[in-house]
Formats: structure tokens, C-alpha cells, sequence
């Protein structure tokens, strides 16, 4: 016997619902274990180069498939400015180089924190205030990273290199999150989001190559189809196939949602580490995950308070990259009515 229509609509809304939803933190999770056998096969500068050189290209037929076009409006050359040296540049210069030094799944859970560096440069750029639940979420989850670290430390010690992984991690997420704070400023909501992408990776792209070659010389590329095969997932299925997909979910779900994203990548990414890289485990670090967890949950739920109050709002959100929208959001719930892109 059938279902009813009724229960296979119910059925298909969920699935358009949350299908999004798990196939981006899937493919979010999995990128960072994929980061890391990049590293071990070919050189990290390279690396990138090649990576967003076809991401570049990926993000360009998008934008033609998706009648976007290429045209940026004027006032343009900060926004993709500080995006291509940022987010594509110095973030992914920063991420693979602390792969080097820590597994996959430390350097995900670390990149959970990315709401915090939001926060404070929301209040120094935007004017936007975080409530106090905001805070004492924040401050539990980075309690929850220090003990994840300090397990990574009394394991491997500093011979290791972990105080350089630390170093190198915190540099590409304050490199993400100024990246973050850039698109969710006036300048950047003038403009249409994907062309905008494509012309900052594009940029970061130039900028990375210049980079290898100045530190690495002239490339020599690895032999085998695993390293391509690596690179062709992080540039076409980890970088272009999931910004439609995580806009969708914006739209969808709303940003306060949607940005749970970041909450759920951090555990996947370390069962992942733990599955392939061989994770040891300790009640240190299980503890650290759980409290970095929670912290986050904590922070992401809270609402911002409304401009007749203190006109406090919550800062941009994020995951692997920029969330413009959430940006948007958090700008109209305090007051703001940036400019909607066409």
C-alpha cells in the first residue's frame, strides 16, 4: 500500500529541506583529510595555485550557466581586493601549511571558532554588539579548544612542530574572518555574489602562484591520479558545487540555521581524522570536542536583541568561507536595510 500524497510531499520537503544540508557538511568535512593527502603528495603552494586556478575557472562558467554574468559594479576593487588576498591568499596559504604540522581534524575544530574573530571585528567594523549568551558561548568553546590543544601538545610535543600548527591556524582563520567581515559590509552587498567570488578568486589565484613560485620555484607535479583526483574534488565539488548549495539553505533555512553548518563539520571532520590519520584519542581531548561543541550551539542560538533595546545584533556567521548573507541578516535585524544585489 501506497503512502499518501500528503506524506510524499511531507517527504520531498524535508529531503529539499536537510538534503542540502547534510551533503555540505559532508563535503565540508572531507575536505580537510583531503587537504592533508595534498600535502603529502606535492608542495602546499602549488597546491593551492592549481586548486583555485580551477575553481577560478569552475566559478565563471557558474556564473554564465547561471545568467549572472561577469560585470562588477563600481566600488569593486576592495571588496575583491581583500577577498582574494584573504580568503584565497592568505587563509588557504595559513590552513595548509598548519596541515603540515597538525591532523585534519584539529585545524576543522579550530576553524569552528571563526564566530569569535567574527564577533569582535562585527563590533570594530560594523557596529554590531554580541549579547552576553553570544559570549559566554564563545568562551566555552575556546575553553574547549585549549584542551584539544593541550592533548595535541603533551602528545606530540613541541618537536612536532604544534605551537607552528597553532600559529599557522590562527593566522588563516584571522585571514577568513576578515575575508567574512569584508562581504558582509555595504560595499560588498552591492555586488552580485558570484561574479564578485569568481574575480577574488581569480586574484587569489595570480597572488598564490606568485607565492609558490617565489617560495618553491618552478612546480614539479606529483606522478598518479590520487593527487589530481584530490585537487579536482577540492576545487569543483569543495569549492564551486557548494556555494549554491549553502546559499540555498540560507534562503531555506535562514542563516541562524544554516550556520549550524559550522557546528556540525568539527565532530565529522574528526571522526574522518580518527578513521584515516590514525587520531589517538584521550578523555583531554573527547572533552575538549564536546565543550567546543556546545560553546558553539550556545553561541550560534542566540538571537540577537532588537534596536530598541541596545540594538545589539549577532555577527556574521560562517563555515568554510563567507556567509554575505548571514551578514545581511544581522545588518537588517539591527536597523540596516543594505542594498539587495539583483
Amino acid at each position: 500500500m501506497s503512502p499518501p500524497p500528503s506524506a510524499n510531499g511531507a517527504q520531498a520537503s524535508l529531503l529539499k529541506r536537510w538534503g542540502p544540508f547534510v551533503l555540505v557538511t559532508l563535503i565540508w568535512s572531507s575536505t580537510w583529510l583531503v587537504i592533508k593527502d595534498q600535502i603529502g603528495l606535492g608542495t602546499p603552494g602549488w597546491s593551492i595555485t592549481l586548486r583555485f586556478a580551477i575553481a577560478t575557472i569552475g566559478m565563471f562558467l557558474l556564473c554564465a550557466v547561471r545568467g549572472d554574468g561577469w560585470r562588477l559594479k563600481p566600488g569593486w576593487l576592495p571588496v575583491v581586493g581583500l577577498g582574494g588576498i584573504c580568503q584565497f591568499t592568505g587563509n588557504f596559504q595559513f590552513v595548509y601549511r598548519a596541515e603540515q604540522y597538525l591532523t585534519s581534524g584539529i585545524v576543522a575544530v579550530f576553524f569552528g571558532l571563526l564566530l569569535v574573530p567574527n564577533a569582535i571585528l562585527s563590533r570594530l567594523v560594523l557596529g554590531q554588539r554580541s549579547s552576553k549568551r553570544f559570549i559566554v558561548g564563545s568562551g566555552i568553546a575556546i575553553a574547549g579548544i585549549m584542551l584539544l590543544f593541550a592533548h595535541e601538545y603533551r602528545t606530540a610535543g613541541v618537536d612536532r612542530g604544534v605551537v607552528a600548527g597553532i600559529v599557522l591556524a590562527t593566522l588563516a582563520m584571522l585571514a577568513a574572518s576578515i575575508a567574512n567581515i569584508t562581504q558582509a559590509t555595504p560595499a560588498a552587498h552591492r555586488q552580485p555574489f558570484l561574479p564578485m567570488l569568481a574575480w577574488s578568486m581569480a586574484l587569489g589565484t595570480v597572488i598564490d602562484a606568485a607565492l609558490a613560485l617565489g617560495m618553491e620555484g618552478w612546480p614539479v607535479w606529483p606522478d598518479g591520479w590520487r593527487y589530481y583526483a584530490g585537487v579536482g574534488y577540492l576545487a569543483i565539488i569543495g569549492s564551486v558545487a557548494t556555494f549554491p548549495l549553502y546559499f540555498g539553505l540560507v534562503r531555506t533555512m535562514g542563516a541562524g540555521q544554516a550556520a549550524y553548518v559550522g557546528v556540525a563539520v568539527p565532530p565529522i571532520a574528526m571522526l574522518i581524522s580518527t578513521l584515516f590519520e590514525g587520531y589517538q584519542w584521550s578523555v583531554m581531548a573527547a572533552g575538549g570536542v564536546a565543550l567546543a561543541m556546545v560553546g558553539l550551539i550556545i553561541a550560534i542560538r542566540t538571537r540577537p536583541k532588537p534596536r530598541s533595546t541596545k540594538g545589539e545584533a549577532e555577527p556574521p556567521l560562517s563555515a568554510e568561507t563567507a556567509i554575505r548573507e548571514a551578514g545581511r541578516v544581522a545588518g537588517r535585524e539591527a536597523g540596516r536595510t543594505p542594498e539587495r544585489e539583483p
